[in-house]
C-alpha cells in the first residue's frame, strides 16, 4: 500500500478538484438561468401590461 500512497493521494486530489469545478459550474449556470428567468418574467409582465 505504501508504494501507491502518493499515486492514490494524487488521484484523490485530482478527483476532488474536478468535482469542485463541476459543482462550481453548476452553481454558475443555476445563477445565470435564474437571472434569465427573472428577465423573461419581467418582459412578460411588461407585455401583458401593454396589451391590456
Amino acid at each position: 500500500m505504501q508504494l501507491y500512497t502518493e499515486l492514490i493521494r494524487h488521484d484523490f486530489e485530482t478527483y476532488i478538484t474536478t468535482v469542485q469545478d463541476y459543482f462550481r459550474c453548476l452553481d454558475e449556470e443555476r445563477a445565470r438561468a435564474f437571472a434569465e428567468a427573472h428577465e423573461v418574467s419581467a418582459d412578460y409582465e411588461r407585455f401583458i401590461s401593454a396589451v391590456e
